[in-house]
């Protein structure tokens, strides 16, 4: 499923989507454990699939697939940004 097609979906049928693919799952993993799926591939696109969904039902993923991205600005460095000076070693008494 590519997320051209989950823009356009409803936030309910995303989630009646994503109940119909957490069903899928439960059936692929219990075909699996018996030894009776033939395509195991299947198992990695369809939890691949079902984030995806879940990422277009927060509100975080909402708003990224509405809005485009927007360039980030040149950041300022703070003291927080820089890295820290280094202890010296200690010496041993030898």
């Amino acid at each position: 499923m590519k997320a051209e097609d989950l823009k356009t979906k409803t936030p309910d049928e995303l989630k009646s989507l994503l109940l119909d693919m957490k069903k899928q799952q439960f059936n692929l993993r219990f075909q699996l454990s018996q030894g009776q799926l033939q395509n195991v591939s299947q198992v990695r696109n369809l939890r691949r699939d079902i984030a995806r969904v879940q990422t277009f039902l927060s509100p975080a993923g909402a708003a990224t697939a509405k809005a485009p991205k927007k360039a980030k600005a040149a950041k300022e460095t703070t003291a927080a940004d820089k890295p820290k000076a280094k202890k010296p070693a200690k010496k041993s008494a030898a």
